[in-house]
């Protein structure tokens, strides 16, 4: 069993109180995706639909469908007489999406900015106390659920939908490249450089400039991408 399913609140509970077939396709989707993004099912693991059905508590056609979505999203590739794989994740194959990524987060100032209402300001606000507690005591696993609930949190800050969507398939396309690039040693620092940026963006949501933190996370995406080509190099040359 794998550290996301000790953690994971009931899923086949959830599954069962569900409402409508797509509340329970959404989370079925959202928990495989997690543990994707996390590295619970790193890449080259074969997900076994008989496994997953068990867990779930449900039968093998739904959750087809979420692992369909999955490989749609580049997530999972299937296999004949092989299975269900984890996708592996290439930096070099994923530059252009991480370009792609900088101007759509641009666009979150422009495109259906939302006002900062209090309710946005308090999430910014426990997003920053998250950021502080991980740079006093960094943590792999914790700073990849910080990113991924970090995006969704800027999410909020455009209501064009579209946008959102795209951005969403493109963020969990990339994600995962940082706990696989990222060394022991250069842990600390890009915890340090995520907790300003989040400080940074938390601060503009203060002051309702939608504009200004959109500003910080294209140009904190665009150094990041940076370190993590540099990252890539220097594994390449110890390899050799």
């Amino acid at each position: 069993m794998t550290r996301s399913e000790k953690q994971d609140p009931d899923i086949a509970g959830q599954l069962e109180a569900a409402a409508t077939a797509q509340e329970r396709f959404q989370i079925m989707y959202t928990v495989l995706r997690d543990r994707i993004s996390m590295l619970d099912y790193p890449p080259g693991t074969q997900l076994s639909e008989e496994v997953l059905a068990g867990e779930f508590g449900i039968s093998r056609s739904p959750l087809r469908k979420a692992l369909q979505i999955l490989e749609a999203d580049g997530l999972v590739l299937s296999q004949q007489g092989v299975g269900t794989l984890v996708t592996d994740v290439d930096l070099d194959e994923l530059a252009q999406v991480y370009q792609l990524r900088m101007e759509l987060n641009e666009l979150t100032g422009t495109l259906a900015p939302c006002k900062a209402d209090d309710t946005l300001k308090t999430l910014f606000s426990r997003m920053r106390a998250r950021a502080d507690t991980l740079r006093a005591t960094p943590h792999r696993q914790a700073f990849a659920r910080l990113n991924i609930d970090f995006f969704h949190a800027f999410q909020l800050l455009t209501d064009n939908l579209p946008l959102r969507d795209v951005s969403e398939k493109l963020f969990y396309r990339t994600c995962r490249i940082w706990l696989t690039l990222i060394p022991d040693r250069d842990l600390a620092a890009e915890v340090s450089i995520f907790s300003d940026e989040i400080h940074a963006i938390a601060d503009a949501v203060t002051v309702d400039d939608v504009g200004a933190a959109a500003h910080i996370r294209r140009a904190h995406l665009s150094m990041g991408f940076k370190r993590l080509t540099e990252m890539q190099q220097a594994e390449c040359l110890l390899a050799d």
